[in-house]
């Protein structure tokens, strides 16, 4: 009987799997999170606003971007992955003497 998989281990997978998708909707969702907070504050200037969201998605990219750096390092601590990319040909990794 072949094990099934928890939903975080699908959700980490598929992470693991689409590391820049995952850092690009976690940036936009934060821009559109922080306008939506900023647009509440009624004592901001439009530019302030602006900037204040900008600097909360950068933040939040920086921090989504450490996440997979370190998500990387653990699939290639415990070999989860293979070490080359899928797009690269078998017959181009061997070393040759």
């Amino acid at each position: 009987m072949a094990e099934s998989k928890t939903k975080f281990e699908e959700i980490r997978r598929w992470v693991s799997d689409h590391k820049l998708r995952t850092v690009g909707c976690l940036w936009l969702s934060g821009i559109t999170g922080s306008i939506a907070y900023n647009w509440s504050q009624p004592a901001m200037k439009t530019s302030v606003k602006i900037i204040h969201a900008r600097l909360h998605a950068q933040a939040l990219t920086l921090a989504a971007l450490a996440g997979a750096a370190v998500v990387e390092y653990y699939d290639h601590k415990t070999e989860a992955t293979n070490r080359y990319p899928k797009f690269l040909p078998p017959e181009n990794l061997s070393h040759k003497d």
